[in-house]
């Protein structure tokens, strides 16, 4: 590793490298002008980052391999790795295996930079600090040694959201210790989404027999895919004029005409789905913050759906007594014994569990001061940064140049990937990513 005194100095550092960072370091490496240095800052494999860094096969991906290339030109490059692979099977197809998505994202990053003048240096630390010296950013690691570079783009991935509690609690991430919990073990599931499913796949994939409660304050479960129907045509423009309730309103009426001529509501919402960033930014601030109080959990479960036999291995725990949903918010988790006892309180009445084990899937931090990044709170403190609109992520303009306090953008500090949450509503989904990583990497290779 370079000496503190003496940073290397790089073109570009892509602080993390999760799928966003990876993906933005592909791209580079793809970018047309004068040969770069760029640095990848973060630990484990490239690619992998916590969403496809599970070991386990029933952990499959939630949107079909086909919509998963790392290329807007190449659309069939995932499906054909995963073919070349084996992942496919009668089981899971379309639904690929999540770990062969990072290990696709490491192979062409290899393969890229193999055949590119531009030139890759992992860097195994995390970033905790950015301090502009001269011409070039200086980024402080955690290993206690530094680089420099004279673009720094954040790509820091998603952090856990954490239960307020002291008592013992799985992460919903750690899924060897989900899958060592003994087989009779009562689970107790804090959280109705995706990371929820992840975890009931887990305990099944070893065989539980105990019994599975899912808490939530709205008791919502995901929803699934409807394969083989084309999106359905809507009209954004006309969408984009409507305030929220409108809005809503119109989906509905659209989804039902596209069930009168047998087309699922998902088509509709697949129809909907490019526009998303546009129909966002064009609601008031008033009707933002409205939809993130009241709607953004209905949306989420249209929008993020589910491979349809993960939907029916739920449904199956469910209807034989396996799995309890209850629509209630956690007020306690205590320990009594060998056991937690968890207090709720639901529209019925009090709603009091002992369980075994309690999991904690209440999904990805949004907020930027909640995060427990370091570098996050650095930049919040010296005012390089400030929270995004309604606290999600952080502030920035509409290139992805992250604001300071005052309003104003670094020309040379960037971010990518769930940052840009609060400006942008729509950035972690693959399709997005490889978009605004395209557009990004332009843009450095020719600065």
């Amino acid at each position: 590793m370079p000496d503190p005194s003496t940073p290397a100095v790089f073109d570009v550092a892509i602080l993390g490298n999760g799928a966003a960072g990876t993906l933005l370091a592909l791209h580079l490496a793809r970018a047309p002008g004068r040969a770069l240095r760029v640095a990848l800052v973060g630990t484990g494999e490239a690619g992998h980052g916590v969403a496809y860094s599970t070991p386990f096969a029933e952990h499959v991906l939630n949107v079909p391999a086909a919509g998963m290339s790392a290329f807007d030109g190449e659309a069939a490059d995932f499906a054909r790795f995963v073919e070349s692979a084996g992942g496919l099977d009668a089981v899971n197809a379309p639904f690929a295996p999540r770990q062969l998505y990072g290990d696709y994202l490491g192979t062409r990053l290899a393969e890229s930079f193999g055949a590119s003048p531009h030139r890759l240096q992992h860097v195994p630390a995390r970033a905790i600090g950015v301090d502009r010296r001269g011409d070039a950013i200086t980024i402080a690691l955690d290993d206690g040694t530094a680089i420099a570079a004279r673009h720094v783009v954040l790509a820091l991935g998603n952090q856990a959201r954490r239960l307020p509690f002291d008592a013992p609690v799985l992460d919903s991430w750690d899924w060897a210790a989900i899958r060592a919990l003994p087989a009779d073990a009562d689970v107790l599931v804090v959280g109705s989404g995706l990371s929820m499913a992840d975890a009931v796949l887990s305990l099944d994939a070893r065989g539980h027999r105990g019994i599975i409660h899912v808490l939530s304050r709205h008791g919502r479960m995901p929803l699934p895919h409807a394969l083989g129907h084309a999106p359905w045509p809507v009209d954004i423009d006309a969408l984009c004029a409507l305030p929220l309730r409108a809005r809503l309103h119109a989906l509905r009426d659209i989804a039902r005409e596209a069930a009168r001529t047998g087309a699922p509501w998902q088509s509709v919402l697949d129809g909907v789905r490019p526009h998303v960033r546009r129909l966002w930014r064009s609601l008031t601030p008033a009707d933002q913050a409205r939809f993130l109080r009241h709607g953004v959990r209905l949306w989420d479960i249209h929008r993020h759906r589910i491979a349809p036999h993960v939907h029916g291995m739920l449904g199956e725990l469910q209807s034989t007594g396996r799995l309890h949903v209850h629509r209630a918010r956690l007020q306690a988790l205590t320990a009594r014994g060998d056991r937690l006892h968890a207090s709720a309180t639901r529209g019925s009445g009090p709603l009091e569990l002992d369980v075994d084990a309690v999991i904690d899937a209440t999904g990805v931090e949004t907020g930027a001061s909640a995060m427990g990044q370091p570098l996050v709170d650095a930049l919040l403190a010296s005012g390089r940064a400030r929270p995004g609109p309604h606290g999600l992520g952080l502030d920035g303009d509409a290139d992805g140049r992250v604001l300071g306090a005052h309003g104003s953008a670094h020309p040379d500090l960037w971010m990518l990937g769930g940052l840009r949450l609060g400006t942008l509503w729509e950035t972690t989904a693959i399709p997005d990513l490889r978009k605004d990583a395209a557009a990004l990497a332009a843009r450095l290779a020719g600065d």
